[in-house]
């Protein structure tokens, strides 16, 4: 058994958390990860609407009686999402437990803990996680340069900013990006972390709603198949690299660069929701990990989990082994 901080402080077994992710972070895997031992995590955003947001949490009720959480991340948009509306209605649905992320997230971490909330905070900096810290967040979550989605634009890996994690704050902290098995997770634990954020390992899982032609992309990728867009707009995410990545990226390589208004009809959220839906790889851009290269199956949550532990405590054992008391004389 791995006890840390964070399985003590979120009434967790296992010291894993589902990130929320785009059109993937759904009542049926969420339930799953959470029945398993981890913190499965509603993304608000896949949901319409707040109410359409009530609905899932009470599906999700109905799945596990675990503790779950609801993720929500502020990006910047011409006409933002209704934010404030979409934590109070998890709130009144009695979640407990939040990730955010993104841009000012002050006012919504203020409002959760205002209402006894557990709050973990995605950073790419240890500047931004300090700040985080002052505002009163319970966990940080670090992502490294490996991440899927939006890793910042310092290019930081992991092994540096988990470092420097343990070396600055205060406050407990999880490993992201990078990780998918229980080699990983021993080494975050070593860096000093309480846990990892996975994403893309949960993706490739038999509850996740994402297409099966796209799980077995994934199985059959390497950590060569990612690519960054976004990254002369000074936004980069990191995706899959496919035929409207690779498009995306010469548009932006032209001499005098591009605009996103050049780009925007292909990263549209419609077909990257099309990918996991239809299956065809193609169909839009859609964010994955460096962990590309360390998927080779599709498990059920329970499976991925138990096999994770198993794992890390056999390397953390092994670790431990080398250590050895000084012969005496």
């Amino acid at each position: 058994m791995l006890v840390t901080r964070l399985t003590k402080l979120l009434g967790i077994e296992i010291p894993v958390v589902q990130g929320g992710m785009q059109w993937v972070g759904y009542p049926k895997l969420v339930a799953a990860v959470s029945n398993a031992g981890g913190l499965g995590v509603l993304t608000a955003l896949s949901q319409a609407n707040p109410e359409a947001l009530r609905t899932a949490i009470r599906e999700t009720k109905k799945l596990t009686s675990k503790p779950f959480g609801v993720n929500i991340t502020i990006l910047p948009s011409i006409t933002p999402p209704p934010y404030e509306v979409y934590a109070r209605v998890a709130v009144e649905e009695g979640i407990r437990i939040f990730e955010t992320a993104g841009n000012n997230p002050g006012p919504l971490i203020k409002y959760f803990k205002e209402n006894g909330c557990k709050v973990i905070h995605k950073c790419t900096t240890i500047r931004h996680a300090k700040s985080a810290q002052k505002l009163g967040v319970d966990v940080l979550s670090i992502d490294g340069f490996e991440c899927a989605g939006h890793p910042g634009e310092e290019d930081i890996g992991g092994m540096i900013l988990l470092a420097r994690a343990a070396q600055e704050l205060k406050i407990p902290f999880i490993a992201s990006g990078g990780i998918a098995d229980g080699r990983g997770l021993a080494a975050a634990l070593a860096l000093g972390a309480d846990g990892v954020n996975m994403g893309t390992r949960f993706v490739c899982t038999e509850e996740s709603s994402v297409h099966q032609n796209i799980k077995e992309a994934i199985v059959k990728a390497t950590e060569q198949d990612t690519t960054h867009i976004f990254r002369t707009l000074g936004n980069t995410s990191r995706v899959f690299k496919n035929k409207i990545a690779k498009e995306v990226v010469a548009i932006e390589r032209r001499p005098g660069g591009a605009k996103f208004e050049d780009i925007r009809e292909l990263v549209s959220g419609a077909r990257g929701k099309l990918v996991y839906e239809t299956g065809d790889v193609d169909a839009g851009v859609w964010t994955a990990g460096l962990t590309l290269g360390l998927i080779k199956d599709i498990p059920t949550c329970e499976v991925l989990l138990k096999n994770m532990v198993k794992e890390a405590e056999q390397v953390i054992t092994g670790v431990g082994n080398l250590v050895q008391a000084q012969a005496k004389l």
